[in-house]
């Protein structure tokens, strides 16, 4: 074959090639400059197909721990499936590799990759990450995704978090929590006084304004705390956790609640590591993040409403909170957020867009699924 039959055979089988969406070596190709955000800007990183990118993810949660647990689970086989082996999530379940309420520091200092957990157990670092999990008497699962993806949440809990090389995304919302497991009846605000009760977060400093003493303690410990009488009283999540944990062997009074009308779960990443992976795992990674997000919203709804029959058959006593203690915490609240918003200008700045959102999202709530629910 002389070099103008050669030029031309090829030639013609790279057209073939292209034709089919392939490269020379048969495989899917893409073609980046017809892609709508394609750019020239040199910075875009794309996937290496010849090299494995592997992020150590720990979480918050034991190993196999239910709808948390297994939806981060859930969450590193749909990224393996989606990058066609290039990503890896390797996950490591609390302690495995640090402890459950260290994860925050570890992947700051890039110690790991990517963690999951809730970020109201950070409000040591910073009073106004609690507010992105949510607030007593406000956001539900639905409002608190509205206000983080269309009201300005996301790009506030990225530039505060950014100060500690880390990048949140959405990992989770453990839905309406109930308000917690009490070893002896509240008849009023008077039998509030004095309990040891394990509560993070805003919803802890609430119940400290109203005379209990919060604990926080990681999920291993809570049961054995509640049976020998070291804490009074715990919250955890709702019916589908809280059976599996026990609670109602040995604190048999369990209370709705308004403290956790929808948490935030938080799949986050450090900075710098986030920063250096191809644009393409972003991507997935996003994806994959939004359907964990939605997933583990309904997952607790739907086991929520069966372990609740399971509960009525085991005579748990269901209770609501007396009035003076709702009056009370509706009171402690704004204490609360107005103390913090004094001392934090970041509180401050990230509780005012909350506000606009909720005001607005209350009055839309009270028209629509709030009639709906009264007349249903």
């Amino acid at each position: 074959m002389n070099r103008r039959d050669f030029l031309t055979t090829a030639t013609t089988a790279s057209a073939a090639l292209a034709l089919a969406g392939c490269n020379e070596s048969g495989r899917q190709a893409i073609d980046y400059s017809k892609h709508p955000k394609h750019t020239a800007d040199s910075k875009r990183v794309y996937v290496n197909r010849n090299k494995k990118t592997t992020i150590k993810l720990a979480t918050s949660w034991p190993a196999h721990f239910p709808i948390m647990g297994t939806g981060v689970e859930e969450f590193t086989k749909r990224i393996e499936a989606i990058s066609g082996g290039s990503l890896e999530i390797k996950l490591y379940p609390k302690n495995t590799l640090v402890p459950a309420l260290a994860v925050f520091d570890a992947c700051s200092s890039g110690q790991i990759d990517a963690f999951h957990s809730g970020p109201y157990y950070w409000k040591g670092k910073n009073s106004a990450f609690s507010l992105f999990s949510g607030i007593p008497f406000g956001f539900t699962a639905e409002e608190v995704n509205s206000w983080m993806l269309y009201g300005g949440g996301m790009e506030l809990w990225k530039k505060h978090y950014q100060k500690y090389n880390l990048y949140p995304l959405l990992g989770g919302n453990t839905n309406i929590q109930m308000g917690g497991w009490f070893r002896k009846p509240i008849n009023s605000l008077a039998d509030m006084q004095g309990l040891k009760m394990r509560i993070p977060g805003l919803g802890g400093e609430v119940f400290a304004k109203m005379g209990v003493n919060p604990v926080l303690l990681p999920a291993g410990e809570i049961y054995t705390s509640l049976e020998r009488g070291v804490i009074d009283a715990t919250e955890w999540v709702g019916p589908a956790l809280d059976i599996k944990m026990g609670f109602y062997k040995v604190a048999p009074y369990y209370y709705s609640g308004w403290h956790e009308p929808g948490s935030v779960l938080e799949l986050t990443f450090n900075k710098h590591t986030w920063d250096k992976l191809a644009d393409e795992h972003k991507a997935m990674i996003e994806v994959a993040s939004s359907e964990m997000n939605a997933n583990m919203t309904y997952k607790f709804h739907a086991e929520n409403i069966h372990a609740l029959q399971k509960l009525k058959e085991l005579n748990v006593k269901l209770a609501q909170f007396p009035d003076d203690v709702t009056a009370a915490g509706k009171k402690a609240l704004r204490e609360v957020i107005g103390e913090l918003g004094n001392k934090n200008k970041d509180f401050a700045e990230v509780y005012a867009s909350i506000e606009k959102h909720l005001g607005l999202s209350k009055e839309w709530s009270d028209v629509s699924l709030g009639y709906f629910l009264n007349i249903r």
